[in-house]
C-alpha cells in the first residue's frame, strides 16, 4: 500500500530557461537522491533528466512541464515521493517527519514538549522542541543538536534528550 503524505525531496524555486527546465532548491539528500526516482508526486510527474546548476540546487525537466510559462506556474511546488519508495533507513537515520510531533523527555522522565522542527545550519541536525507549558518568560523553545550525547533514543512515540541539554 502507498501512502498519500509524500516525502519532500525538493521545491521548484523558478524557472530555467525558455524550453520548460525548471531550478529546484534540493532537500534532504540532493541531486542523488532525486536521480533514483523517475515519477514524483503520485505519478503526476515524471523526470526527463536532472543536473546540478552548480550552486547546490538543481536544474530538472519533466515531461508534463511544456514551455517556461508552464514551468513559471510550477514555482512553489515540492517534488516527492511515497515514503516507501525510498531506500531502508540504516541504523541511527531517520527522516525529519518522523520526529516532528514527538513528544520529547529526559533521560530522568520528566516531559519537555514536542518537536516542532529539524533544521540544518550546517554542521548537524537541530531539533526544535516547544516547551511544554510554556514558560512566561524567556524562550520558548528549545534547541538541541541531534547528536548521541544530546539526543539519547527516540521511536515512533517519543525523544529522550540528555537532562543537561534541558537546563534553560
Amino acid at each position: 500500500m502507498v501512502s498519500d503524505e509524500l516525502i519532500i525531496l525538493a521545491a521548484v524555486t523558478g524557472a530555467h530557461g525558455v524550453a520548460g527546465d525548471v531550478r529546484l532548491k534540493l532537500l534532504g539528500d540532493g541531486i542523488d537522491a532525486l536521480r533514483q526516482h523517475s515519477l514524483f508526486n503520485n505519478g503526476t510527474l515524471t523526470l526527463k533528466n536532472i543536473r546540478s546548476d552548480n550552486k547546490g540546487g538543481a536544474i530538472a525537466r519533466f515531461v508534463e512541464v511544456q514551455g517556461r510559462n508552464a514551468a513559471e506556474k510550477m514555482r512553489g511546488t515540492t517534488i516527492g515521493v511515497a515514503k516507501e519508495e525510498l531506500p531502508p533507513l540504516a541504523e541511527g537515520e531517520y527522516y525529519h517527519r518522523d520526529l516532528i510531533g514527538l513528544k520529547v523527555e529526559t533521560d530522568l522522565g520528566d516531559p519537555i514538549g514536542n518537536v516542532t522542527a529539524i533544521e540544518n545550519f550546517g554542521a548537524t541536525d537541530i531539533v526544535e522542541i516547544s516547551l511544554d507549558p510554556p514558560p512566561a518568560k524567556g524562550m520558548k523553545t528549545l534547541m538541541v543538536p541531534m547528536t548521541k550525547a544530546a539526543v539519547l533514543t527516540w521511536d515512533k512515540s517519543r525523544l529522550v534528550i540528555s537532562k543537561d541539554f534541558a537546563e534553560q
